[in-house]
């Protein structure tokens, strides 16, 4: 873990997100004083969790409001903070209808927080959360191609959400290159791919929505996809190191541990979970019926370019550089799953066994 001083408050934006509840946890083990974000204080069941994060936290976890789409209440929450991990950015689990729903206010909150940043005036650096769809544009469609952080996709060809994210992080860029004057904070960028391991907030993900659909049998059968994977420990302590390592400064960083076929993570759930009532689909779905599918379903739409496509991404700047031994996506899975069981975002079967 990176070194750290009694006196830095470090800002965690969207702390009951799936990633930023695990970032504050992390924080508050090392001994950082942590301020989190969240839209309402009210919200008992995104701001309860959070305050059982880490019990015996050496300082109390601080907890402010702010919104992506409030740019005033942003001056607040990142006043006298010596480091910000921006991870909030909306994440839908389905395509919405309007692009703007997400990208208005992905781009516009992270502009909001970057120019509060730089009023502050104590800022040194700010850790963006961004996604491997800004280099690869999604799942990848170019068969055997090695995605490198040099890589920018085409926003015209993306879904709103990843798009948001692409647009999102580009502004961020922008800000930080146009920036003058004595108030210049450093960027440091992650790109993870698919997140998962264990819940730590009490409100749904959308990066459940993958393991939900197996566990549940919502997909009869299976799209021959393969999927970037990385656990959510690993991110955390990614965007740690990413704080205060000078290598990771003005860096783009791929935080992808493996990759998994569909079918693969069905496998490894059925073993883990058939015994005690799990009815996980393992069969592929032909091609056509998929494409046919699509014409209906626009999640499907934007699978079918990738379908049977297998691409590599880079993983040195998150190996090598931030110098993360990354968790196995197996155990990512299993451990994912079990805690959607005991948080009740998937039933419990009456042979299940808490692990």
């Amino acid at each position: 873990m990176a070194g750290k001083s009694a006196a830095q408050t470090v800002l965690v934006t969207g702390a009951s997100g799936f990633i930023a509840a695990h970032v504050t946890q992390q924080l508050l083990r090392a001994g950082y004083r942590v301020r989190g974000t969240v839209r309402s204080l009210q919200n008992e069941a995104k701001v309860e969790p959070l305050r059982k994060l880490c019990p015996d936290a050496k300082h109390e976890l601080e907890l402010v409001e702010a919104d992506l789409l409030k740019p005033d209440s942003w001056k607040s929450a990142v006043e006298g903070c010596s480091h910000v991990i921006h991870v909030a950015s909306p994440f839908p689990n389905a395509p919405p209808k309007d692009e703007n729903s997400v990208c208005k206010p992905a781009v516009e909150g992270t502009t909001s927080v970057f120019k509060a940043c730089e009023q502050a005036g104590t800022v040194k650096r700010v850790v963006l959360t961004s996604s491997f769809a800004t280099v690869s544009g999604g799942l990848g469609t170019t068969p055997n191609y090695h995605y490198t952080e040099n890589d920018w996709p085409d926003p015209d060809k993306m879904l709103p959400y990843e798009k948001s994210k692409l647009l999102a992080e580009k502004a961020g860029w922008d800000y930080v290159k146009n920036m003058k004057g004595i108030n210049k904070f450093e960027l440091a960028v992650m790109n993870p791919g698919l997140v998962l391991g264990p819940i730590l907030s009490g409100t749904y993900c959308t990066s459940m929505e993958v393991p939900k659909r197996l566990m549940l049998r919502e997909m009869p059968a299976l799209p021959k996809i393969i999927l970037p994977i990385v656990d959510v420990r690993d991110v955390a302590e990614a965007h740690i190191r990413a704080m205060t390592l000078p290598e990771a400064v003005g860096q783009r960083h791929m935080l992808i541990s493996g990759s998994m076929w569909m079918l693969e993570m069905a496998l490894v759930l059925q073993k883990e979970f058939k015994s005690q009532g799990y009815k996980i689909p393992t069969l592929i779905a032909p091609k056509l019926a998929l494409q046919i599918a699509s014409l209906f379903d626009p999640t499907l739409k934007y699978l079918i370019p990738s379908l049977e496509i297998v691409a590599s991404f880079d993983k040195k700047r998150f190996t090598d550089v931030l110098g993360i031994k990354p968790i196995k996506n197996e155990d990512s899975l299993i451990e994912m799953a079990y805690s959607m069981i005991e948080n009740g975002f998937l039933p419990k079967k009456p042979a299940y066994r808490k692990p």
